[in-house]
């Protein structure tokens, strides 16, 4: 009866695909080097990189000076710096060799180059250049060094213009420099801290990244072992379809990584109190579909694998251009047409983005629909391409078994 053989089928199927979960969870747990990349580099990770910039901002950086100009103005450029909280000034050196060599040292983080026509070019009513070199061992030094010599340049700069003006009273001379007076309100990062901006980002592209590598040591691993067939077959005829594989994996994946998101994009953040402002019920709307997306994603690259060290090779030349891409650590209006259209191929971007709306700036999912909507879109093409993969996976692994077969009988008609 059709009843029969529907039932029949949908068993079968249902029986095949948690036969796959039961199989990819053993090997989960079988490997090693794939439990520190699901469970141990997503529990610890995070952690390390928040406690790195759990501050915030630093205070009191050491900087060397180096003033081949030497003149009243020079040393009141210097004492300015050296007056704000954010900079302190450990030396003043005449040549750039002894910044460097104080640098090397770990006794400065950066060196502040005043020109020798620094005093000259002001007086000729020129525009003087003042060059900050910086240690980007950790952007935070970067972020003090720079901060406190664009105020203090901008400041003098102020008062150069309004000497300039010749005999002016203070009000005339503000109105004078700054003929639309503003004030500086930072939204959604009140302190403007570098770990607010950039931690959160950093966390959902741990997620992508971890699964990548994870998912690729496995399918590397299998490949490599000849008594591990990839992908799954049983019996001498019968073959697992590259539908239920996938589904299969997935659905092992999604297991394993439910929690882990947890973790990562809920428990962290509260840990270190990082902006969470955001609805936890539309954030696990959100990140089901980047969840599922980023696990076909993984899949489907997994197919092209061949060794167990291509995706390392792929996280270490990914993880920082792929930040960047998201528009996050760089501004998304200042990336070119054609990388933000390249970037739309990795989930990440559209996680990143979605994720900081949601999280830090208060949206809910109708304001972010083009990311959430972007996320639907990708699991459904990455689960197609992930099934494509497979099938071709197969059609080899069969073609190999038909001629091995054909070898044997062709040996067994010698003998």
């Amino acid at each position: 009866m059709p009843e029969t053989k529907l039932y029949r089928f949908l068993r079968a199927v249902i029986a095949d695909i948690f036969t796959v979960w039961f199989k990819e969870l053993k090997s989960v747990f079988s490997d090693a080097g794939v439990i520190i990349f699901f469970l141990v580099v997503p529990f610890g990770y995070p952690l390390l990189y928040s406690y790195m910039y759990h501050n915030e901002m630093v205070r009191e950086v050491p900087m060397v000076v180096v003033d081949q100009n030497r003149s009243s103005l020079s040393r009141d450029f210097i004492r300015r710096i050296d007056g704000t909280p954010d900079v302190h000034v450990v030396s003043r050196c005449t040549e750039v060799s002894e910044g460097q060599e104080l640098m090397h040292r770990r006794q400065a983080y950066g060196i502040l180059l005043i020109p020798e026509d620094f005093s000259r070019n002001i007086a000729r009513g020129e525009q003087s250049t003042v060059s900050l070199y910086s240690d980007m061992s950790s952007m935070l030094f970067y972020k003090a060094m720079l901060t406190a010599s664009t105020d203090v340049s901008m400041k003098m700069g102020k008062e150069i213009q309004v000497r300039n003006l010749g005999n002016v009273t203070l009000t005339q001379g503000d109105r004078a420099t700054t003929p639309a007076g503003y004030d500086w309100v930072p939204m959604f990062n009140p302190q403007v801290g570098f770990g607010s901006a950039m931690v959160p980002a950093i966390l959902i592209l741990i997620i992508q990244q971890t699964l990548l590598l994870g998912v690729g040591m496995l399918t590397g691993t299998s490949r490599n072992h000849a008594n591990r067939t990839f992908p799954l077959e049983f019996g001498h005829h019968h073959f697992i379809g590259s539908l239920r594989i996938v589904t299969g994996k997935a659905l092992c994946y999604f297991m394993i990584y439910a929690p882990v998101c947890a973790w990562v994009l809920r428990g962290v953040p509260s840990i270190f109190d990082f902006p969470m402002v955001g609805h936890p019920g539309q954030i696990m709307l959100f990140l089901l579909p980047y969840l599922l997306s980023a696990i076909f994603f993984a899949i489907t690259l997994a197919g092209v694998i061949r060794d167990r060290e291509t995706p390392m090779l792929i996280f270490v030349f990914t993880s920082v251009p792929l930040l960047f891409l998201a528009g996050v650590s760089w501004p998304q209006a200042a990336i070119p047409e054609g990388w933000k259209w390249f970037s739309y191929l990795f989930p990440s971007t559209f996680g990143i983005q979605g994720f900081l709306k949601l999280s830090t700036m208060g949206a809910d999912l109708h304001q972010i629909r083009f990311e959430y909507i972007a996320l639907w879109v990708q699991t459904f093409v990455f689960f197609i391409t992930a099934c494509i993969s497979y099938h071709f996976v197969i059609t080899g692994n069969k073609l190999k078994r038909l001629r091995a077969m054909r070898m044997l009988k062709r040996i067994n008609l010698i003998r």
